[in-house]
């Protein structure tokens, strides 16, 4: 162990633990993104200090990934992020945390000016105390014709002074500013949010594929293009759109692209021509769920609209009043998924498991320009990682170092990425016999020393039946 005393831990079910110092540990498992098929991750102070091949012997049938980054989420648990209530966006942020997303940006949808500005001020400590990376405003500068689930008459064309005020209002909190680019003003208000710091992501648009093309251009590499395919027109050999023009500015490396791969927003096949055609970290996976995400079908609310779930997926209520358009009754109204759920769509997909999983790691890490600290398992970088089985059922989840408590599942969802519905059990309150640790990964087995209770609460992790 390199003159140090670490806590080994193999996660498979069973853990080998040996006696370690407070913070440390080695985690042991398959590392997809690092191409290690028996590898250990060692962790101390709440920073990964090495990366390397473990030494034999195991055939782990569990996986360590980089903890999950969703840069487009508007809420989930029954929660939402478009609030003045800082509880209820900590327990939107903790239902992702629960399912793997580690860190987040909170998405808002279009609303009147100040509930912008009262949801903003409000969100803005949170990301301030490190809870949130940030805050996206999704509008209103939004083409009417492409709407999807934002209130049509609050949409108005991107307005120099709402965001003066939006961005004097959040300090240095909101990060993501999606407009239409065809809309009039949105390249001065795109060169506005740029000198301050804010990533561009365009989308919500009926632009042509010269004024994307455009539009993509003037970010210098650095535009996103918000949840491709959705709420723009499609792609058609006679007028190759939007579409045609974020993917060749990806295939360029030019441009990031978001991608909602959760089988509902977009098919197999359109996920599979993404990411054969972008360049490598140029696709982004994002879930752009709602408070229904992980909740039973039912009635919700996206900003000011009504929604109805049904079969796990979402979609505007009747009672919208409203039609035409990618906005018509019936559309889509964000998603129901979380990210690591994403990540295993796109593996059913075709598309390699390291290349799903920087999808949702370090390359919204990129975008955000935080990939020097987070989003990759490599010395020196955050301790933010989860543990699966080899279907991507989560197992534990570590933020800075931290195992985070997660819930005992006591009804079936589907949290099990091996897109099979799993229903996770509680643990018993004692690791087992002969236990030396104070800490471990689930059960124990017999390593000699005296027995004791483990200390991992009860409403840790189950296993998947």
């Amino acid at each position: 162990m390199r003159g140090e005393t670490h806590a080994l831990v193999d996660v498979a079910g069973d853990a080998r633990v040996a006696t370690g110092h407070a913070g440390g540990m080695e985690i042991r498992g398959a590392i997809p993104t690092a191409g290690l098929a028996d590898g250990v991750v060692a962790v101390a102070d709440g920073v990964i200090t090495r990366v390397e091949p473990a030494g034999g012997g195991i055939s782990p049938d569990t996986m360590i990934l980089p903890g999950l980054i969703d840069i487009h989420c508007h809420g989930g648990g029954g929660h939402t992020f478009a609030t003045t209530d800082p509880a209820e966006a900590l327990a939107a942020a903790a239902y992702h945390a629960s399912a793997g997303t580690t860190a987040l940006v909170a998405s808002l949808v279009t609303a009147a000016r100040e509930d912008l500005l009262r949801q903003v001020r409000a969100l803005a400590p949170l990301v301030a105390a490190g809870h949130l990376l940030g805050i996206h405003l999704e509008g209103p500068f939004l083409a009417p014709g492409r709407r999807g689930a934002h209130a049509p008459g609050l949409l108005r064309d991107p307005d120099p002074a709402l965001v003066t005020d939006l961005l004097e209002a959040a300090g240095s909190a909101v990060v993501i500013v999606t407009l239409a680019p065809e809309r009039p003003g949105a390249s001065h208000v795109a060169a506005m949010l740029r000198d301050a710091g804010v990533v561009v992501a365009f989308g919500h648009t009926d632009a042509s594929y010269a004024c994307m093309a455009e539009a993509l251009a003037a970010a210098g590499g650095k535009g996103l293009v918000t949840h491709l395919g959705n709420a723009m027109a499609p792609l058609h050999q006679r007028a190759a759109g939007p579409v045609a023009a974020a993917l060749v500015a990806a295939a360029e490396d030019a441009a990031s692209v978001e991608l909602i791969a959760d089988g509902v927003h977009v098919d197999e096949g359109f996920i599979r021509l993404v990411f054969a055609t972008a360049a490598p970290g140029r696709v982004v996976l994002v879930t752009d769920a709602t408070a229904a995400a992980g909740m039973p079908d039912g009635d919700y609310v996206l900003g000011s609209l009504p929604v109805i779930v049904s079969g796990g997926v979402a979609r505007l209520a009747p009672a919208g009043g409203h039609d035409g358009g990618d906005g018509a009754i019936g559309a889509i109204a964000g998603g129901t998924s979380t990210l690591l759920r994403d990540v295993a769509h796109a593996r059913a997909a075709g598309v390699p498991l390291a290349d799903a999983t920087r999808a949702a790691s370090e390359a919204p890490a990129r975008v955000l320009g935080r990939a020097g600290s987070r989003g990759s398992l490599a010395t020196g970088m955050t301790a933010d990682l989860l543990v699966t089985d080899a279907n991507l059922a989560l197992r534990r989840v570590m933020r800075a170092g931290q195992w985070l408590e997660l819930p005992a599942w006591k009804q079936t969802e589907r949290q099990n990425a091996g897109l099979r519905s799993a229903r996770w059990r509680r643990l018993t309150p004692t690791c087992g016999r002969g236990i030396r640790p104070t800490r471990c990964a689930g059960r124990s087995r017999r390593s000699g020393g005296t027995s004791r209770a483990c200390g991992w609460s009860t409403s840790a992790r189950g296993r998947a039946s």
